[in-house]
């Protein structure tokens, strides 16, 4: 592939947004017919995007990714967004995997003790209002690690769920004002292409998904999927929420959208 012209980076004193979705377009234009592993060595080898991270949940498919960044920089951070109602598996499955793989940039991200005490001091919210504590264990930690980074990697698909179709590779992550980058390195991966990739790899499964987890999050708002469901619907089963809100859009006072919005 042609050297590809750098995308421009504002100074961080600059409180511009960082990207804008005219340079998501180019990269995504740029990009466009080269598979995954080349577009990773340009974004994490050549600091294509700037300072960059990958946010992993330690999911079902997370491996694939987490195996790909190894192979470019085991050293990448790798954002957790330790929430305190995790699986036991998955826990031990991050530590097995980020042992496996010898990645040495693991941050946790726990949430605020004195936000905790204050509005979640049963430690239920989840049970009245899930966007509130996805708000409290998810949204806040996270947005307050990536502040020093440019661009981070997901591991969305596209089959995941209706909401996830259309994504392209690059996009602008509109969670935020900062106008920093959202790469979905996975968003053109079938199931049979995981299933391929860990296979071929000998990469371990997360030891739920053989048990009717095709999706994993948070324990009280994961169920089991019967055959054929959406992969998804087993996230948040009886609310209308299909996202935890790291990947919502802000409205344009800034704010999460009617759904998202936390009850305090």
């Amino acid at each position: 592939m042609a050297e590809a012209d750098p995308i421009r980076l504002r100074d961080r004193i600059d409180t511009g947004p960082r990207f804008t979705d005219a340079d998501a377009i180019r990269l995504n234009r740029m990009f466009r017919g080269a598979d995954t592993m080349e577009m990773l060595r340009a974004v994490i080898g050549d600091g294509l995007v700037g300072e960059l991270a990958t946010v992993s949940s330690f999911g079902a498919e997370s491996a694939v990714l987490l195996h790909l960044v190894s192979q470019v920089d085991p050293a990448l951070p790798v954002l957790f967004l330790e929430t305190g109602k995790h699986f036991p598996e998955t826990l031990q499955y991050r530590d097995d995997l980020v042992a496996r793989l010898g990645l040495t940039g693991l941050v946790n991200l726990r949430p605020d003790p004195e936000l905790l005490a204050k509005r979640d001091e049963s430690g239920l919210r989840w049970s009245y209002d899930p966007d509130g504590c996805c708000e409290i264990r998810k949204v806040l930690p996270l947005a307050t690690a990536l502040a020093g980074f440019d661009a981070t990697l997901t591991g969305r698909k596209a089959f995941q769920s209706a909401t996830r179709a259309n994504l392209p590779r690059f996009e602008v992550d509109t969670s935020d004002a900062q106008g920093r980058l959202k790469i979905n390195p996975l968003i053109d991966w079938s199931a049979d292409d995981l299933a391929a990739y860990i296979a071929e790899h000998d990469l371990p499964p997360h030891p739920l998904v053989a048990q009717g987890y095709p999706s994993i999050g948070c324990s009280p708002c994961t169920q089991k999927v019967a055959p054929g469901e959406d992969p998804r619907s087993g996230r948040w089963k009886g609310w209308d929420k299909t996202e935890c809100g790291i990947h919502t859009p802000l409205t344009d006072d800034g704010e999460l959208p009617p759904g998202y919005d936390p009850a305090f």
